[in-house]
């Protein structure tokens, strides 16, 4: 009986290990299997793009609107003032770069004096809202490369000059001039001026607004400037950047002339409206430049009573 039980328990002790080591493997196995992984499918948001109009050479009351328009705040810099006759000479940054859509991105405006109009009234030297930064498409800043040290050189010994010898001038003598008496001449008679007639203006304001900008009558009045861009759009059915800009220009001029009381401002608003629908119709835009053209008619029908 001894003798089985020596020979038996060997064996006994290779089963128990071979059944410890298939239990481990399956427990690993299954805890393998329980964990797993869920891949992130986050993806970056796109920002919008603006495109920088020009108003370079208009004047300054139109390129705020233009620039209002197309989604951008502004400010004035340089030391001619934000006053609404003066011209805009450059800006920063230039015509047609692209930008990131930030809120409303401020561009710089430089100005020069218009002779024609006194500088009066206070100045507006920024957008009535608050403008973002800047943040051109495209562009990568790279770090600063650290200027080279140029090696000192040490100055050359300059030659010692020789000294100049004096020579002598002999003095000139100068003969005294006899006054030349001149005859006095006799003033002339006064022509005395003629009193022309008062004569009526050609284009009577609708009211007096105080430091405005009179109407131009070099220019075209306001309803056949509003006419002519009616006739217009209706001929240019796709929005380019040309025609946008084209039509934004006419826009702004009609709308600020009206609020300065410029002849038949009225008018020549309710006119523009209608091309702002038809704009709509077309392009799919002009929503937000048909509402500044309400809000302006119903300004001057309300100082025009």
């Amino acid at each position: 009986m001894p003798l089985r039980l020596g020979v038996i328990a060997p064996r006994v002790a290779v089963v128990v290990v071979i059944a410890l080591l298939t239990t481990a493997t399956i427990t690993f196995a299954a805890q393998t299997r329980g964990v797993s992984s869920v891949p992130a499918n986050s993806q970056p948001t796109a920002a919008s793009i603006l495109l920088v109009p020009d108003v370079r050479g208009q004047a300054y009351v139109f390129a705020k609107t233009s620039l209002e328009e197309a989604g951008f705040a502004w400010r004035v810099g340089g030391s001619v003032q934000g006053y609404a006759a003066n011209f805009v000479s450059t800006q920063s940054p230039a015509p047609g770069s692209r930008v990131y859509n930030t809120g409303a991105p401020t561009i710089l405006l430089g100005l020069r004096v218009n002779p024609r109009y006194p500088q009066a009234g206070s100045p507006e030297n920024a957008s009535s809202f608050s403008g973002t930064a800047i943040e051109p498409v495209g562009v990568v800043t790279k770090p600063k490369a650290k200027p080279k040290v140029k090696p000192k050189t040490k100055p050359k010994a300059q030659a010692k000059p020789k000294p100049k010898t004096k020579t002598k001038t002999k003095p000139v003598v100068k003969h005294k001039a006899r006054p030349h008496v001149r005859p006095k001449p006799k003033p002339k008679p006064k022509p005395k001026p003629v009193v022309k007639p008062h004569a009526k203006p050609a284009r009577p304001p609708a009211f007096h607004v105080p430091g405005g900008k009179p109407e131009p009558l070099d220019e075209p009045p306001l309803t056949l400037r509003a006419q002519r861009l009616e006739t217009w759009v209706s001929t240019h059915r796709k929005p380019t950047n040309e025609n946008v800009r084209y039509w934004l220009y006419q826009h702004a001029w009609v709308v600020t002339g009206a609020r300065l009381g410029w002849w038949h401002g009225a008018q020549a608003l309710e006119i523009l409206i209608r091309v702002d629908r038809r704009v709509e119709q077309l392009w799919g835009i002009g929503k937000r430049s048909e509402g500044v053209a309400r809000a302006a008619l119903a300004e001057v029908r309300k100082k025009s009573r």
